[in-house]
């Protein structure tokens, strides 16, 4: 609330349950003496930042938060700019603070800020994960001339092999056909190719989670299949799908 508007009827934004953090240098701004008034009148908590302790505003407040005296910057030295400084750090100081009193998270950001770059990252993978026919998926018995088609298919350069209830026993992915390079490959089972105990993510990760899987972790991966608790597949992201999010 703007002091100055705040006597022409922007009081009324002030209601009970909030607390007031007023801010003047000098204390003594007399834009304030309307605000505080209504502060009393409601008794609504008064929290002051302010370098002076015998201010009227901080006699008038129920807590002083109280900046250290320092000249200003510039030549004249009037000029509110290292005063002005200090506040906004003890502002971004207390926001922060609060934050974690709450238990703030990742989660509950995006909520409030779903644009930007920032909203981008903090996307769930749900919302970017594919599902259904597009997933790569083939029963351990799969010979790997039918699954080397499939992966060419699905376009992410990787299978996922899982039992008849749809449980993620592993994958084959580029590097393991390399790995796995003989003469008899084509007629090997997918089973006895692929690796077990792969890297997964599960739907209500954030985006920037799978992205940190994906390239912060060793080896490196382009894809990530997304499952439940109880490891059945869902879904899976591609490093292209947190590109095209904006997310990178």
């Amino acid at each position: 609330v703007h002091p100055a508007e705040a006597s022409h009827g922007d009081l009324g934004m002030i209601v009970p349950g909030d607390a007031v953090i007023a801010l003047s240098n000098s204390g003594e701004a007399a834009e304030l003496a309307d605000i505080v008034s209504h502060v009393r009148r409601f008794a609504l908590p008064l929290i002051a930042i302010t370098s002076r302790a015998e201010s009227t505003l901080a006699r008038a407040a129920d807590l002083v938060l109280l900046l250290p005296k320092a000249p200003e910057a510039g030549p004249i030295g009037m000029a509110p700019t290292t005063s002005t400084t200090m506040q906004m750090a003890l502002g971004d100081a207390i926001a922060v603070a609060l934050l974690a009193r709450r238990g703030f998270t990742a989660a509950d950001f995006s909520l409030f800020h779903p644009g930007g770059k920032l909203g981008a990252r903090l996307r769930r993978v749900r919302d970017l994960m594919h599902t259904g026919e597009e997933v790569p998926l083939a029963a351990p018995g799969t010979r790997m001339d039918q699954a080397i088609l499939l992966i060419t298919a699905k376009h992410f350069g990787c299978l996922g092999v899982v039992d008849g209830e749809g449980h993620l026993l592993g994958v084959v992915t580029d590097g393991d056909l390399r790995r796995a390079m003989a003469p008899d490959l084509l007629a090997r089972e997918v089973g006895q190719v692929m690796t077990t105990n792969p890297r997964v993510i599960g739907p209500e990760r954030l985006a920037e989670d799978a992205l940190h899987d994906m390239t912060a972790l060793t080896p490196r991966v382009m894809s990530l299949f997304v499952v439940d608790g109880a490891t059945r597949v869902l879904g899976i992201v591609h490093m292209h799908d947190l590109l095209r999010a904006g997310v990178a």
